[in-house]
C-alpha cells in the first residue's frame, strides 16, 4: 500500500525512503530515524544522509540495538559533488524499541518489548 492510500504504509519495493540530514549531529539524526522508521513498512529501505562522522560508528550501533538491518554505506553520497554520505538501512518487523527522545536507549525491560504487528 502506497503513502496517501489512507493508511500511511508503503511497500517494500519502493524506492528508498531517504532522511536528509544536513548537518545535525548524530544524535539528532537518530531521533529523527526511530520516528521515521515507526511508520514503515517491514522491508522498507531508508538511506539516511549525514556529514556527522560519527553516523559512520553510530548508526550501525543502532541497527544492531534495535534489530533492524543495516544494509552499510551507498556508493556515491550526496550532493553535487558528492560530499555526504548516505548509509542504508533496512525496516524489520521485530525490534526492539527504544526511547522516543533517547533512541540509543531500550523501553522495558533490558532486553525491551518486541515492536508491534
Amino acid at each position: 500500500m502506497k503513502k496517501g492510500d489512507g493508511e500511511g504504509g508503503v511497500r517494500a519495493g519502493d524506492d528508498p525512503v531517504v532522511l536528509d540530514g544536513g548537518d545535525r549531529r548524530c544524535v539528532r539524526l537518530l531521533i529523527e530515524l526511530r520516528r521515521l522508521v515507526e511508520g514503515l513498512e517491514p522491508g522498507r529501505v531508508v538511506h539516511l544522509i549525514a556529514s556527522d562522522p560519527a553516523a559512520a560508528i553510530d548508526l550501525p550501533a543502532w541497527c544492531h540495538l534495535t534489530g533492524h538491518d543495516y544494509l552499510g554505506p551507498v556508493p556515491g553520497g550526496a550532493g553535487s559533488p558528492p560530499s555526504r554520505p548516505i548509509y542504508a538501512l533496512r525496516v524489520q518487523a521485530h525490534t526492539r524499541l527504544t526511547h522516543e527522545d533517547a533512541p540509543w536507549r531500550l523501553t522495558g525491560t533490558a532486553d525491551g518489548p518486541a515492536r508491534p504487528e
